[in-house]
């Protein structure tokens, strides 16, 4: 039972990172189209982006929170070499975040409107759009091989395995995997504006032949820059469940097309987990490729048992006040116009 320990926490954290990319992954998003809103419609778009977002978008983070307390206590070993290596990344990502949050509150309380295109606003923008694709290059580089470490030294050369073609590529397909999700997630929430829905229905199609050309490029680099994870993802079981998101997003896309906008979150929500879920079978058993893998960067069994027996209490907090957040502020009301509880903005 002592081997299973790692794995278990091991896949607790890979839900939260789950639900850290389908929940806040729709905001960077909504950030990125904040950024690109033009046109007459440029005001309407970027006031449904934030009452799309409203209070919710400050939880959604807790679970970046939650992967990274999980991975400090129980990989030690892995959260330093991590924290080493990509030392860059990682804290522009941190400024990322944190001016993001800042830019969305001070623009919305400011003097302009929310949806002018103030300094705040491009400032929310700019920090969604780098955000992700730092993330998605760091989640790149831990399977290239390029990051080496022998005796908990990371060598020096593997704190620029992030700014190679794969990992770079990588970044830009959550980039815009995020967007997809966030125009997808608002064709839902701006019914009853039809020519605004429709807007974010055209930007979910293109930016889903943009995400499937970069989705290509990536498994074409790392045939060349990952073959351990190339030899991986075609073969069974991460192959398999590559095949399964390969057909989930064109069903996703033809239910756009056909206009039918809940099936289509439910088809690209699941397309975003089977993928991130077929490339954690992939990584396996390795949190970075080579040289540190689940079992060697476990913490001793006392601290991981401990967290296995308190993790059940603090997602019986969790859960709860996350589902009661949402029925409150993202919830349907028959009472209101539509049916829609609106939220006014932060």
């Amino acid at each position: 039972m002592s081997e299973l320990w790692p794995e278990l926490i091991g896949a607790v954290g890979l839900v939260a990172v789950l639900a850290y990319a389908i929940l806040a992954g729709a905001d960077f998003g909504g950030g990125v189209w904040d950024l690109l809103a033009t046109g007459r419609r440029a005001d309407a778009h970027r006031r449904a982006i934030a009452e799309a977002m409203g209070p919710v978008w400050e939880a959604n983070h807790v679970w970046l929170i939650f992967v990274i307390v999980l991975l400090f206590t129980c990989f030690p070993g892995a959260y330093a070499a991590l924290s080493v290596a990509f030392f860059v990344p990682f804290h522009l990502i941190l400024a990322g975040v944190v001016l993001r949050g800042a830019s969305f509150v001070f623009r919305a309380h400011g003097r302009e409107a929310v949806a002018t295109p103030s300094s705040w606003g491009r400032v929310f923008g700019i920090a969604s759009t780098i955000t992700p694709v730092l993330l998605g290059a760091c989640l790149g580089a831990i399977s290239t091989g390029n990051i080496r470490v022998q005796g908990g030294v990371v060598s020096a050369g593997s704190t620029l395995a992030w700014l190679r073609p794969f990992p770079l590529v990588t970044g830009l397909l959550a980039l815009a995997v995020c967007a997809y999700l966030a125009a997808v997630y608002l064709t839902i929430e701006t019914e009853g504006e039809r020519e605004v829905q429709e807007d974010f229905r055209r930007r979910a199609l293109r930016v889903w032949c943009i995400a499937g050309a970069l989705s290509v490029a990536a498994l074409l680099l790392a045939a060349v820059e990952a073959p351990r994870l190339w030899g991986e993802l075609t073969a069974a079981p991460a192959g398999t469940a590559l095949v399964f998101g390969a057909l989930l997003a064109p069903a996703s896309a033809a239910a756009m097309w056909r206009r039918r906008y809940g099936i289509a979150r439910v088809l690209a929500v699941g397309q975003v987990v089977v993928l991130l879920a077929g490339w954690a079978l992939a990584q396996w058993p390795y949190i970075i490729y080579p040289d540190v893998s689940l079992h060697g960067a476990a913490a001793p069994e006392a601290t991981l048992r401990a967290v296995a027996f308190t993790l059940p209490f603090g997602l019986g907090l969790l859960l709860p006040s996350l589902w009661l957040l949402f029925t409150v502020f993202k919830g349907r009301n028959p009472a209101l116009p539509g049916g829609t509880i609106t939220e006014p903005g932060p």
